[in-house]
């Protein structure tokens, strides 16, 4: 698929892996419609990709907003017109235990993890299916693959993902609509920083295996790859991706290798 001159709408595009994306296709000339809660970060990111030649707008909201939600995906849809490619891109993760965490960090964490990108996909199917077709890029997680310590509900909001997703795609075919999972392990962005913790507040800690992932950078020129190429599901890191196939063809050595792993 030819991205130049595509609709693409992508969240959590202040920093990070929708940054960069959002980097790699202002390059090739996608028309852009950005979103994040953060407004002066999204601006900056906004302002180098129209310094990149391409068309950008913003949509700002809160993913845990979720009545403003119908009423935003319309004001995305009037930027051009319409929107070609959805990015659900926005979340936070996690950095305490089960035990500790209480529900109300839970359920922020699906609002905005789980909650919030249906409640977009919901109200832009039925402009994909005007459109005569669409693309939903989802970023999971290899943490949507197997329970991790000191995540258990980002984990679970990443597993649902794949239920859910993989469900519209089975639904949506006959409109020509795609699904393409964007599934990281290990990409240098500030994830740990923002994780929630027991309190609901901001870890503030650079995770040592965050901080010697691969680059954002480097993850997005593999997600715009995937894009172009439809790829059902494209799994990006380093060695931890290892993880998804012990996992999966050698279940009893999974387990004993994530026992040990230092829980950060």
């Amino acid at each position: 698929m030819k991205l130049k001159g595509k609709i693409v709408w992508i969240t959590g595009a202040s920093s990070g892996i929708g940054e960069s994306t959002a980097y790699e296709l202002a390059k090739i000339g996608a028309k852009l419609i950005l979103s994040s809660n953060q407004k002066k970060e999204l601006e900056l990111v906004i302002n180098k990709c129209i310094e990149l030649g391409t068309l950008c707008h913003s949509v700002f909201f809160d993913l845990t907003d979720m009545a403003n939600i119908p009423d935003k995906v319309k004001e995305a849809a009037s930027k051009y017109g319409t929107v070609d490619i959805l990015f659900n891109n926005g979340g936070i993760s996690q950095r305490s235990t089960t035990l500790e965490t209480p529900i109300d960090v839970d359920r922020k964490i699906m609002e905005i993890n789980y909650f919030g990108g249906i409640q977009l996909t919901k109200h832009i199917l039925p402009v994909f299916i005007s459109n005569g077709g669409g693309h939903i890029v989802v970023t999971t997680s290899i943490a949507g693959k197997f329970g991790f310590p000191l995540r258990s509900a980002y984990c679970a909001s990443k597993h649902a993902l794949y239920g859910y997703y993989e469900t519209v795609r089975a639904e949506m075919v006959k409109h020509n609509i795609k699904v393409t999972f964007i599934c990281p392990g290990r990409v240098q962005t500030n994830i740990s920083i923002n994780a929630l913790t027991k309190e609901g507040e901001a870890h503030g800690k650079m995770d040592e295996g965050q901080d010697t992932g691969v680059s954002a950078e480097k993850a997005a020129k593999q997600i715009v790859l995937a894009i172009r190429k439809e790829k059902r599901e494209k799994l990006i890191g380093g060695k931890e991706l290892l993880m998804v196939y012990i996992k999966k063809y050698l279940p009893c050595l999974f387990f004993r290798i994530v026992h040990k792993i230092k829980p950060t």
